[in-house]
C-alpha cells in the first residue's frame, strides 16, 4: 500500500509536469508557426514598398530629366538670343566705325585741299609783299628826291620847316583849346546848375516832412496843488526816490498845478513823465510804488522805441536791420538837433538820398540805408565818448553793416574824404534836410552873428559900396562901385569872397555870393 501510495504521489507530481512541458512545446510550435506566417506577410509588404519606391524614384528621375532638359533648352534659347543681340550691336558698331572712317577720310581730303589752297595763297601774298617792298623803295627814293628839291626851292632844311610848322600849329591849337575849354566849362556849369537844382528841388518836394521840436524839460499837469505835497512826501522821500529811479530832476515851484521834469536825456525824461502820470492817476505814492511804476514805464518806453525804429524802416523801405540796431534807431525819436527831431531828420535824409540816387543812377538801396543810419551815433553820444560820427561808424561795424553804409556814415560830415557817389549823395541829403527853411531852429544871437559876419566879410573888399545878407543868410548881395570894379574883377571878387566864407564860417547848406555891378546913365531933356 505504501508503494502504491508513493507511486501515485509521484504520478500526481510528474504528470502535471509532463503536461506542462508538452503544452509548452505545443505553444512554442504554434508561436513559431504564426511568427513564420507574419514574417512572410511582412516580407511581402517590404518587397512591395521597395518596388513602389523604385518605381517612384524612376518616375522622379524621368521628371527631373525632363525639367532639366526644359531648363537647359530655355537657357540655350536665352544665350542664343543674347548672342544674336551682341552680334547685332557689334555689327552696328562696325558700321559706325566704318562711317567714321569714311568721314575722316573725307575730312582729311578736304584738309589736304585747303592746305594746298593756303600754300597757293601764301605764295601769292609773298609775291605781293615783294611787289609792295619794291614799290615802297621806289616811293622812298622819290620822297627823298622831292624833299631835296623842296629844300632847294624853299631855302631851308627839313628840320627848320618842321619846327616852323609845329610852332604855328601849337599856337593855333592852344588858342582853339582855350576857346573850347571856356565854352565847355560854361556849358558844363550851366547844365550842372540846372541838373542839380532840378534834382534837389524834386527831392525836397517829394520828401518834405513835419518836424517836432523837443526841449530839455517836460511839464506834467497835476489835478490840484495838494498833489505836490504827496509827490514830495514825508521829508522828501518820494521825490528823492523818483529822481533816483529816473535820473531826472523834479522842479516843484509856484507854477499852479504843474511839475517840471528836467533832464538832458530825453528817454529818461519820457520814463519819468510816464511814471509820474501813472503815480498821479493811481494816487498811491510811496518809494516802493515809485520803483514798480518806473520799471513799467521803462518797458513801455522800450516798446515805443522799438516801434519807432520799425516804423522808420517801413516808412523808408529799408529792411534787414539788426534788431538791436532798430532799437538804437528808435531812440532817435527822443533826440533833437537844433530843434529838429533826429529820427524824422534821418527818415527825410533816407528819402532824399533815395530820390537823388535814382536820378543820378546810383545804388538807391544803399543810399536809403545809409541815409537812415547816418546819425545813429546821436542816440548814444551821451553814453559813449567821441563824436556821433565815430560812434555811428563803430555801431554800424558792430552790427555787420555794409562797408558802403559805414563809409557813408563816416563821410557825411567830411571826417573822411567821400570815396563813392553814394557817400556824396548822403552828405548832400543831410545838408538839404538840415538847411531847408523851417527844418532847424537856431538861437537869435547865432543867427544875427552869422548875418553880421557875412556882411563884414563882403565889406572888407575894396570897391564894395554896400552889402546885404538876405534869405535868412543863404545869400549875400554885394553892390560894387562900377568905376572901381569892372566885370572881370566882379567875377574874381565873387570867387574870393566865397572862398573866405568857406574858410571863416560854419553854416548848413550853401551861401550864394551875388556881386552886382551896375552903371546908370541919366540925362534930363529940358
Amino acid at each position: 500500500m505504501t508503494i502504491l501510495s508513493s507511486t501515485a504521489t509521484v504520478l500526481y507530481i510528474v504528470l502535471p509536469i509532463i503536461g506542462l512541458i508538452v503544452g509548452a512545446v505545443i505553444g512554442i510550435a504554434v508561436f513559431h508557426f504564426y511568427q513564420s506566417k507574419k514574417l512572410g506577410v511582412a516580407k511581402q509588404a517590404a518587397n512591395k514598398m521597395v518596388e513602389d519606391a523604385v518605381n517612384e524614384v524612376k518616375e522622379m528621375r524621368k521628371t527631373a530629366s525632363r525639367e532639366a532638359k526644359e531648363e537647359l533648352e530655355k537657357e540655350r534659347s536665352a544665350m542664343e538670343r543674347e548672342l544674336r543681340e551682341k552680334q547685332s550691336n557689334i555689327s552696328r558698331s562696325e558700321q559706325r566705325i566704318l562711317q567714321r572712317e569714311e568721314n575722316l577720310d573725307k575730312k582729311e581730303s578736304a584738309l589736304d585741299k585747303k592746305s594746298e589752297d593756303l600754300e597757293h595763297q601764301r605764295n601769292i601774298l609773298l609775291q605781293k609783299q615783294a611787289d609792295a617792298d619794291r614799290i615802297k623803295s621806289e616811293l622812298d627814293s622819290a620822297h627823298d628826291k622831292m624833299l631835296d628839291e623842296l629844300q632847294h626851292v624853299a631855302g631851308m632844311s627839313k628840320d627848320e620847316a618842321k619846327s616852323q610848322l609845329i610852332d604855328a600849329i601849337r599856337d593855333e591849337a592852344k588858342h582853339d583849346a582855350a576857346k573850347m575849354v571856356r565854352e565847355i566849362d560854361a556849358e558844363a556849369k550851366e547844365e550842372a546848375d540846372k541838373r542839380a537844382k532840378k534834382i534837389v528841388s524834386l527831392a525836397v518836394q517829394r520828401c518834405a516832412v513835419d518836424h517836432s521840436a523837443e526841449i530839455t524839460v517836460s511839464t506834467v499837469a497835476l489835478p490840484n496843488d495838494e498833489m505836490k505835497g504827496r509827490i514830495i512826501g514825508r521829508e522828501g522821500r518820494n521825490i528823492r526816490a523818483l529822481e533816483t529811479a529816473t535820473g531826472c530832476d523834479l522842479i516843484i515851484d509856484d507854477t499852479p498845478e504843474a511839475v517840471v521834469l528836467s533832464c538832458f536825456d530825453p528817454i529818461r525824461r519820457e520814463i519819468a513823465r510816464i511814471a509820474l502820470e501813472k503815480l498821479i492817476g493811481d494816487g498811491r505814492i510811496h518809494p516802493g510804488r515809485i520803483e514798480d511804476l518806473v520799471e513799467k514805464a521803462k518797458k513801455e518806453v522800450d516798446v515805443k522805441v522799438k516801434e519807432a525804429g520799425e516804423n522808420a524802416m517801413y516808412e523808408t523801405g529799408v529792411f534787414g536791420l539788426n534788431p538791436e540796431l532798430v532799437k538804437i534807431l528808435g531812440r532817435l525819436r527822443f533826440r533833437t538837433s537844433y530843434g529838429q527831431n533826429v529820427l524824422r531828420h534821418s527818415i527825410e535824409v533816407s528819402n532824399l538820398a533815395g530820390v537823388m540816387a535814382a536820378e543820378l543812377g546810383a545804388d538807391v538801396a544803399l543810399c536809403k540805408r545809409a541815409g537812415l543810419l547816418h546819425d545813429i551815433g546821436k542816440a548814444l553820444d551821451h553814453e559813449i565818448d567821441g563824436t556821433h560820427v565815430s560812434i555811428g561808424v563803430d555801431v554800424a561795424k558792430k552790427y555787420k553793416e555794409n562797408k558802403g553804409v559805414v563809409h557813408c556814415i563816416a563821410a557825411h560830415h567830411n571826417d573822411v574824404e567821400p570815396e563813392t557817389i553814394e557817400a556824396i549823395i548822403v552828405q548832400c541829403s543831410d545838408a538839404i534836410s538840415g538847411a531847408r527853411p523851417g527844418a532847424r531852429r537856431e538861437s537869435l544871437d547865432n543867427y544875427v552873428k552869422r548875418l553880421e559876419k557875412l556882411e563884414e566879410i563882403a565889406n572888407s573888399y575894396e570897391g564894395v559900396e554896400k552889402s546885404f545878407a538876405v534869405q535868412a543868410g543863404r545869400e549875400v548881395r554885394i553892390i560894387v562901385k562900377p568905376d572901381v570894379i569892372d566885370d572881370v574883377k566882379a567875377m574874381y571878387m565873387s570867387k574870393e569872397i566865397a572862398k573866405q566864407i568857406e574858410q571863416d564860417m560854419q553854416y548848413p547848406g550853401q551861401i550864394k555870393v551875388n556881386v552886382i555891378r551896375e552903371t546908370r546913365a541919366v540925362e534930363y531933356a529940358k
